[in-house]
């Protein structure tokens, strides 16, 4: 039995790293040492990045930012909406996207007529013909005055028609809605 003291025993440390750097070195195929080398410069590339101070500056801005992120709680919802923008974009399929655009292209076309302009301008021309009426009569009120107003023919006139408007426009949605 060696005792500690004993060259045998100071030396072996030192043979035991030997003989892993030989294991290694044996070890090492071309295609490692090509591996690790091209690790090693991208890693100094990176670093040398890191030495330009606008780089610098914009990664502090990101790791800032993404810090207040968390700080609200606002992270996981950035990431769910990138996963949602994601998911969108992988469902938009073309044929998806030419029948949105074929849906805008009907509603543009449907809605950009002569006719509704014409309707648009009538509409806006009356609305403001009302105003300029109304602002020039007498301010009145009460009850009398209401039982004046609802007299005149063209008061029952103008009722009746806001009536019937609202009973075509039930009818409609009574028969798209079954």
């Amino acid at each position: 039995m060696n005792d500690s003291s004993s060259p045998v025993m100071a030396n072996e440390p030192q043979a035991e790293t030997e003989r892993l750097v030989l294991a290694l070195r044996e070890a090492l195929t071309d295609s490692m040492v090509e591996r690790i080398t091209a690790t090693a410069g991208n890693g100094l590339e990176l670093l040398d990045r890191l030495n330009d101070q606008d780089t610098r500056d914009a990664l502090h801005m990101v790791v800032d930012n993404v810090t207040d992120l968390y700080r609200i709680g606002a992270l996981g919802t950035l990431f769910e909406v990138v996963g949602l923008i994601h998911a969108v974009r992988s469902a938009a399929t073309d044929d998806i996207v030419e029948r949105g655009f074929a849906f805008y292209e009907q509603i543009v076309n449907n809605i950009c007529t002569e006719e509704m302009a014409d309707l648009v301008t009538n509409l806006t021309d009356s609305m403001d013909g009302a105003v300029t009426d109304v602002k020039d009569q007498p301010q009145t009120g009460g009850l009398f005055s209401a039982l004046s107003l609802l007299s005149k023919p063209e008061s029952q006139q103008s009722l009746r028609f806001l009536l019937a408007i609202g009973g075509r426009l039930r009818e409609t949605h009574d028969r798209q809605n079954g």
